[in-house]
């Protein structure tokens, strides 16, 4: 019998409980606390609302805007330190700058730049590290990878992002001697960017590294096409001549 009444007291409460919110689902005032209300049902610590309607109103009036204003300023500060990040990698101050973009990635996690900044000065760094440390080509190491990762992130967001593509080709030219990497992120960008006349240069320069020759040559006179500038099309030309004398030796 005692069995009995402990599980018709579990009902009634269960019964009441949904009552509960089903009046604040239908009476509340707005959408937004409708949803807060059903939040916080949710949450509660034995899956339903607090014991009386009107505890539940204050609850709502007392911590709706506190919440509403933490999530502002959340925000707010995240975009805080993504400024302060852009105002110390313009001084060099990559280091710090790394800091700063670590913190504005806490409060948002999904803003392709942020990562974009982050490859840039996480190369600046790695390039940095010349061997003051029995320890320091691991650092590199550890401070490359950590830009790669942050342009792929940055592209993983914003597939068109154009920005990362060439960061990711200079990091593989110069710094991780991975060319046919680079190869392909050029190409993505020059559809995008296809007046670029740095990326062309490096395009060129990675081809080279393959010792694929002839497309090298390719990618010089179709610099020395489209520049307008007297001192890059000669520099093109003198290039593309040299790699001819290559190919014909």
């Amino acid at each position: 019998m005692k069995k009995i009444k402990e599980f018709l007291f579990v009902v009634v409460v269960l019964v009441i409980a949904g009552a509960l919110v089903h009046f604040i689902y239908t009476n509340t005032s707005t959408r937004p606390s409708r949803e807060l209300a059903k939040r916080m049902a949710e949450l509660s610590p034995r899956g339903g609302p607090p014991e009386t309607i009107d505890g539940l109103r204050q609850a709502i009036a007392l911590y709706e805007d506190q919440i509403e204003r933490h999530v502002r300023e959340a925000a707010q500060t995240g975009v805080y330190y993504k400024i302060l990040a852009t105002r110390l990698a313009d001084r060099n101050l990559h280091n710090d700058a790394l800091m700063a973009l670590e913190r504005a990635i806490y409060y948002n996690t999904e803003d392709a730049a942020i990562y974009y900044m982050t490859g840039v000065s996480a190369g600046h760094v790695g390039r940095s590290i010349v061997g003051f440390t029995v320890d320091a080509e691991r650092e590199r190491e550890r401070y490359f990878n950590l830009a790669e990762k942050s342009y792929l992130r940055a592209l993983e967001i914003d597939i068109t992002y154009a920005r990362p593509m060439y960061g990711l080709a200079v990091l593989y030219v110069f710094e991780l001697d991975r060319p046919e990497d680079a190869i392909a992120q050029l190409e993505r960008y020059l559809q995008v960017q296809s007046s670029d006349i740095n990326a062309m240069f490096l395009l060129a320069r990675a081809f080279f590294m393959t010792k694929d020759l002839s497309r090298a040559s390719e990618v010089y006179l179709r610099i020395a096409d489209r520049t307008k500038h007297k001192e890059v099309k000669e520099q093109a030309l003198e290039l593309r001549d040299q790699i001819q004398g290559m190919l014909y030796d």
